[in-house]
């Protein structure tokens, strides 16, 4: 790989399905890129630090933390953001399921959790509240609302195959 910046440098990322070009420096952060050149402010700034998980997305499927993952390090990977997990106007089921179960209050990390959410499900983690509360140990709530979090995802892995969240299949 060629050696680009430390000045601006263009950088194309596939985000929530569509081809985003933006000149950032190439230390510039995917969760900062995400919200501060491409106005996609779902994913939040918690921590800064990787701790909270307020700023989970997936790069290619899998769960990263936006704030310790360089932008331009995901060219040619595909982002998904809270924004792409709705489809067609439909919430994801694990959207649905947050609002139905009230898994969120101040709604800050609420983002984070459902993306972190709908891939503990994809990655089988779901097989009791002890091991959702593990796989889900990343992501901070200071509302303490994971009584409900975990309601939220039992809900969707209850719902069955028809249901499969990060889809876009909600009832």
């Amino acid at each position: 790989m060629p050696e680009r910046g430390p000045d601006p440098v263009p950088v194309t990322l596939h985000v929530n399905g569509e081809r985003r070009a933006v000149d950032i420096e190439p230390r510039v952060s995917l969760l900062d890129a995400l919200r501060e050149r491409l106005g996609l402010t779902g994913a939040k700034k918690g921590c800064d630090q990787g701790t909270c998980g307020a700023c989970t997305v997936f790069v290619d499927g899998r769960r990263v933390l936006g704030c310790l993952t360089l932008a331009i390090a995901c060219e040619g990977h595909e982002v998904t953001t809270i924004e792409g997990l709705a489809r067609e106007g439909r919430l994801d089921p694990m959207q649905e399921a947050f609002i139905a179960q009230d898994a969120f209050q101040c709604g800050y990390c609420t983002p984070g959790q459902i993306m972190s959410a709908v891939a503990l499900l994809r990655e089988g983690h779901a097989s009791d509240d002890a091991e959702i509360k593990e796989w889900m140990s990343g992501n901070i709530c200071r509302c303490a609302a994971y009584p409900n979090i975990r309601a939220a995802i039992r809900a969707v892995r209850d719902a069955g195959p028809d249901t499969a969240p990060g889809t876009g299949s909600g009832a």
